[in-house]
């Protein structure tokens, strides 16, 4: 059995306590929690019969702790990951894994330096649909690759932000592209590969935040083919989409609804026996804007961790998804198209 414990009992700490603490996760278990807010750890500790931590090293000093949940707010992540890491525990840090490529270089130096391992939570590579999609792929089904795109337009009213001080900042948080759509472009280049350059817009719409509520963005990726993003938490009354669409000589596929779990079109040139019962044998609709995913991730975890599997998404492969966020908010600072790998000059994104 290995040993969970969460550090920082927010908003998306509800879903990770829900797995780990009701013996969804086989092999897994909830043994901690911890959060500076008082009032937080003890809900969570109350509801989930396990002990409430008010800081770090409270929390590691207890024995039986074999990974730590690092859900604390994106500008804190490198921070208490090299802590976390210093004691010996394996990391599982949620999206994104930082909000400057300089702290996660940290947090990988800091995890290969304990010799522990470093999970960034990118569930949406665990959706059924995503994995059929993504087989295809390996496959060569869609042979030369023309456009991708990725939609997500969801609702963040004012409420959601002032719910605490850190949300909508540059220092702590960014806006839709490096928090609700980070996951989706980092989809983006998992299927269309290597970005060469990024062009990006941006508006603060309906919402009083520091960062952006709504971007489009183009993208040039080095084997030639383009990609389109575009993000917002503007969408009213609720939400209404998380997407990706591939195009390729080959076919197209397009997976929608909410949290990227829905299979609209599955379309190859070269048909195969099993492409007419995809579309209804692996679609799965989410009650959420989380999906399903989070339960697929922690039983990967589990798996690398007892050397069953490899890591789909380490520290570096973290890195290379923050990369392109990062490049995302150059753009929107500096009004010019930015090249990768990134020179940062403009960007506000992880500074105070």
């Amino acid at each position: 059995m290995i040993n969970f414990a969460l550090l920082g009992c927010g908003r998306i700490a509800k879903r990770h306590a829900e797995l780990l603490g009701t013996g969804q996760i086989k092999g897994a278990r909830l043994a901690a929690v911890c959060d500076v807010r008082r009032d937080r750890a003890e809900a969570f500790s109350a509801h989930y019969g396990v002990p409430a931590f008010h800081t770090i090293n409270e929390m590691t000093a207890s024995t039986g702790i074999d990974v730590v949940s690092v859900l604390t707010p994106s500008g804190m992540h490198a921070e208490h990951t090299v802590a976390v890491a210093k004691t010996g525990r394996h990391v599982v840090v949620e999206k994104p894994m930082a909000l400057t490529l300089e702290d996660a270089d940290a947090m990988i130096s800091a995890c290969d330096a304990a010799g522990v391992r470093l999970f960034v939570v990118k569930q949406n590579r665990f959706n059924v649909p995503v994995v059929k999609a993504r087989e295809a792929l390996d496959a060569g089904r869609f042979g030369q690759l023309v456009l991708g795109t990725v939609r997500v337009r969801w609702c963040r009213e004012q409420g959601y932000y002032d719910q605490d001080a850190w949300r909508g900042t540059y220092a702590q948080d960014g806006g839709v592209i490096a928090n609700q759509a980070s996951h989706h472009v980092d989809m983006l280049s998992w299927f269309m590969g290597p970005v060469e350059s990024v062009h990006a817009r941006s508006s603060r719409a309906l919402v009083d935040i520091e960062a952006e509520d709504t971007c489009v963005a183009t993208l040039k990726f080095r084997n030639g083919a383009l990609g389109v993003v575009e993000a917002t938490g503007a969408t009213r009354p609720k939400d209404l989409e998380g997407s990706l669409s591939v195009l390729g000589a080959g076919g197209t596929i397009e997976i929608g609804g909410f949290a990227v779990n829905e299979i609209r079109h599955w379309n190859f040139v070269e048909r195969r026996p099993e492409d007419g019962e995809v579309m209804s044998k692996f679609s799965v609709n989410p009650p959420n804007v989380y999906g399903f995913g989070h339960q697929a991730y922690y039983e990967h975890v589990v798996d690398v961790l007892h050397g069953r599997a490899e890591a789909l998404v380490d520290g570096h492969e973290g890195r290379g998804s923050l990369e392109l966020v990062a490049a995302l908010y150059e753009s929107m600072a500096s009004g010019r198209e930015v090249a990768l790998p990134l020179k940062v000059e403009y960007s506000r994104l992880g500074k105070a």
